[in-house]
């Protein structure tokens, strides 16, 4: 089933072709009127108790593309990197553990940007791509304008030296290199939407 997991920080809107039941929502919506989806979106926004909605209907992509206008789309690239011994590399920036990323520039390809990003904020080189694994979206709003954040992920595997050294001058605080079964001991201080993309691909691996 074609969903998209919008992430709001911490919270979250699933938009689904039909009602998702596998979870609890603060609020489920069906779509039928494009100022009624956009006052949702904005009252999600403000009022922070509200931890996820469900938002769904038939056409997905119609929903898709028509959620995705109430916002200014950027594009974002990354790489979960998996060491030859099994490790897999994190940083920790704004005091949360996080992966290797950044903003896609003018003409540069997904890939490139990925490669690029991991080597600037974690200093390794020789890291290669394997396969894409799940993109993720989130928002964030800057000067009066709300942005929707596309990052396409990649897996990538290394076999250099496991850097320990932060970037600091990228603002990034901690590197760790974790086995897959020490991934659980990282959620309080993770956010929602990193454990989202472990789910889907160290544990698919």
């Amino acid at each position: 089933m074609e969903t998209y997991k919008v992430h709001f920080e911490n919270r979250f809107i699933m938009v689904s072709p039909e009602p998702d039941r596998l979870q609890k929502y603060g609020l489920f919506h069906k779509f039928y009127d494009t100022k009624e989806l956009y006052k949702i979106i904005t009252n999600f926004q403000s009022d922070k108790s509200l931890s996820s909605i469900n938002v769904f209907g038939t056409d997905i992509k119609h929903l898709w593309k028509i959620f995705r206008i109430y916002f200014t789309e950027v594009g974002a690239a990354g790489g979960l990197v998996r060491h030859t011994s099994g490790r897999y590399l994190f940083i920790e920036k704004k005091g949360k553990l996080d992966l290797p990323k950044g903003h896609i520039e003018e003409g540069e390809e997904p890939q490139s940007c990925a490669l690029r990003e991991v080597c600037e904020e974690t200093g390794i080189t020789g890291h290669s791509i394997v396969k894409t694994i799940c993109p993720s979206y989130h928002t964030y709003s800057w000067e009066g304008i709300s942005y929707l954040k596309m990052t396409h992920w990649y897996l990538m595997t290394y076999n250099g030296e496991m850097i320990m050294e932060p970037q600091t001058e990228e603002g990034i605080t901690k590197v760790e290199w974790l086995f897959p079964d020490e991934l659980n001991s990282i959620k309080s201080s993770a956010w929602l939407s990193l454990m989202d993309l472990i789910n889907c691909s160290v544990l698919k691996v």
